[in-house]
């Protein structure tokens, strides 16, 4: 019977540690590891540089909670975006997305995450309070709750949205339709479901 590879315990601990990052299984993370000790050992000081100061100088913006290394990020302080305006989604990653588009000139709020009652994350894990506090400042107009059209997502959409009602904030949710550039004969029924339900005249 074949025996299991023995490793040295450093090389086990570097594939434990990249096995932390999302959708990298114990194969994946073997592969990476091996391939920056056996290749890239540069890159792997870089990556080790990088990630120590990032976790050393990172934080979170005052006033958007996204990550920065100033008490306020560069897009809360951009005098060009529009005050009156917040988005809220639920991490960087989703900000980012936004960004890229070049069509929303306002800020944001991230959440870093999502309602999930089943995993214990509520409104108290979330800092609820804080994007309330937030919103309610006297310039912000309106509130865009952007946080992904799952289960989750809704359900913290849904809760947001009742929460900043009561305070007299007007909020608005992005809509769901079928992508630009796409043909509706390869869009699934569930999206162009919604993207009836969300027309608007033209």
């Amino acid at each position: 019977m074949e025996q299991p590879l023995s490793e040295p315990e450093p090389l086990k601990v570097l594939i434990e540690a990249l096995r932390r990052l999302p959708g990298v299984g114990v194969r994946s993370a073997r592969r990476m590891a091996y391939h920056l000790m056996q290749h890239d050992l540069a890159g792997a000081d870089m990556l080790s540089r990088a990630l120590r100061d990032a976790v050393g100088n990172l934080r979170h913006c005052s006033m958007c909670n996204g990550f920065s290394d100033q008490d306020v990020c560069a897009i809360c302080v951009n005098p060009k975006r529009d005050p009156s305006l917040l988005c809220v989604v639920e991490t960087p990653a989703d900000q980012a997305v936004i960004e890229a588009g070049h069509g929303y000139r306002g800020l944001y709020y991230i959440l870093m995450g999502r309602l999930a009652p089943l995993e214990g994350i509520g409104p108290r894990e979330l800092q609820f309070e804080r994007l309330i506090k937030r919103a309610r400042d006297g310039v912000v107009k309106e509130v865009i709750l952007a946080t992904n059209f799952t289960a989750e997502g809704e359900t913290t959409a849904h809760y947001l949205a009742e929460s900043l009602r009561q305070e007299g904030i007007a909020v608005t949710r992005i809509a769901r339709g079928v992508p630009s550039g796409s043909e509706l004969e390869y869009v699934d029924a569930g999206t162009v479901a919604w993207a009836l339900m969300e027309r608007r005249q033209t």
